[in-house]
């Protein structure tokens, strides 16, 4: 019985070999016979191609032959050929049918095949933060100044964006028109006005990501003063790089340059206070239009609508009233175990009182106080303060306080001085003048011209 058992063990494993043997046969033969059919099929295309060229061709002699005034003879040769010629587009559909089928035949030999090399993988689409934006040689960390945080602002994307919309579906033309692709050469940055330089880690960032292999140098770093006719930076490399990422950079750096320019001139005004810009900046840019507020000595308001509540006078009117709102406001952040930033836009001395008496009564959230359009204007181009000065005084530092509306360069320091905490000003970014400056591979020439038009 063992001996039996044993025989039948081996019987078995027999057949489970020649099975395997039918498989490895199978899988052989397959593909085989596959492939002579996709062979025949090709052979088929080709005797159905040279057919629809020799239709085309004598379609285009008999028509040549009309056209050049052979009269009745072409005439009937093309007549005469009609039911041939109809044929060409059934041969040409025939052709397109062939090879999609041949294609198709194709692509599935070779996953029969190589089943590994054809696998697909699903595209992952990852956003990063600005701060996880990562090119060789910069780093946020070792900057002067970096870029405010932001969870979902993607910096890489909005540079290739930029230089995407300026290159199109052709790229520079011009340059491809006129500059040799291996021309190497050097260009100068040129500060055209006086003004605060900003940017210049995110030019590095436009150059990289045109040409890796581009190389800028700078004798100022973002935040320093420069003046008019000052070259304070360079780039050198491939001449058709340079000019590709020209306007992309200068772009960024004069809107980043006017912003730090005018922040700048409103921090030194607003002192002691501090000078704040508002979530009016350009779509897309909100990051860097923050950074340049940064770099010219302001500081950030909110970053967005996710970062710190601001229960303005629309909420207000929604909730029904001032008390309502931060009552609601309260109870959300403690159901959602939540602990951020808590400013209500106030508008007249009664809500700055009513504001004031919901906070003696309950525990709130409430860290700042805006004091909306308590700057008045007056004919003579002055503005009086005593309204906001008196809500500042009627706080007496329980909470921040920030000052907004009528908040210009002849108003901040008057507005500074009435002990508000924060100054903000739309104005920053919404209104900027970009400073001027210029990228030049002919410097000289770039000088000459400045000279005579008093801009350098």
């Amino acid at each position: 019985m063992p001996t039996a058992t044993a025989t039948d063990g081996d019987s078995d494993g027999d057949d489970d070999d020649d099975g395997d043997e039918d498989n490895d046969d199978l899988l052989l033969i397959l593909p085989l016979s596959i492939s002579g059919l996709l062979l025949s099929g090709f052979v088929i295309y080709l005797l159905f191609s040279g057919f629809g060229c020799f239709l085309q061709c004598r379609r285009r002699h008999d028509e040549q032959s009309f056209c050049d005034g052979d009269g009745d003879e072409g005439n009937d040769d093309l007549h005469g050929n009609s039911d041939l010629l109809l044929l060409l587009p059934l041969t040409n559909g025939f052709l397109e049918l062939l090879k999609k089928q041949l294609m198709s035949g194709a692509l599935y030999i070779t996953q029969l095949i190589f089943p590994r090399c054809c696998t697909t993988t699903s595209r992952q689409i990852v956003r990063m933060s600005a701060t996880e934006t990562r090119y060789p040689g910069i780093s946020f960390q070792s900057m002067a100044i970096k870029p405010p945080s932001h969870p979902t602002y993607d910096l890489k994307g909005v540079i290739k964006l930029a230089l995407s919309e300026d290159a199109g579906d052709r790229g520079d033309v011009t340059c491809m028109a006129t500059i040799p692709l291996d021309m190497e050469v050097e260009a100068h940055f040129l500060a055209k006005e006086d003004g605060i330089i900003a940017g210049i880690t995110l030019a590095e960032m436009v150059f990289h990501e045109v040409d890796p292999s581009l190389k800028a140098e700078w004798s100022q770093k973002d935040g320093d003063y420069v003046h008019k006719g000052l070259q304070f930076g360079k780039v050198y490399g491939r001449a058709h790089s340079i000019v590709v990422a020209e306007r992309v950079v200068l772009n960024f750096m004069q809107r980043m340059s006017g912003i730090a320019t005018l922040t700048k001139a409103m921090a030194d005004a607003a002192r002691p206070a501090c000078i704040l810009e508002t979530r009016k900046t350009a779509p897309g840019l909100r990051l860097v239009d923050k950074w340049a507020v940064l770099i010219g000595g302001g500081q950030n308001h909110r970053m967005g609508l996710f970062d710190m509540v601001m229960i303005k006078d629309n909420h207000i009117s929604a909730a029904g009233s001032i008390t309502n709102a931060i009552k609601s406001v309260d109870q959300y952040l403690d159901k959602k175990n939540l602990q951020m930033e808590v400013e209500v836009e106030t508008r007249t001395m009664e809500e700055v009182n009513e504001v004031l008496h919901y906070a003696s009564q309950t525990k709130t959230s409430l860290t700042r106080i805006m004091l909306d359009n308590m700057v008045v204007p007056l004919p003579n181009g002055d503005v009086d303060v005593s309204m906001l000065k008196e809500a500042v005084q009627l706080i007496n530092g329980r909470v921040d306080t920030e000052a907004s509306g009528n908040v210009t360069m002849d108003t901040v320091h008057k507005i500074g001085r009435t002990g508000v905490t924060f100054i903000s000003s739309g104005a920053l970014t919404h209104s900027v003048k970009a400073l001027d400056i210029s990228l030049k591979i002919d410097m000289e020439l770039a000088l000459q011209v400045g000279r005579r038009t008093k801009r350098a």
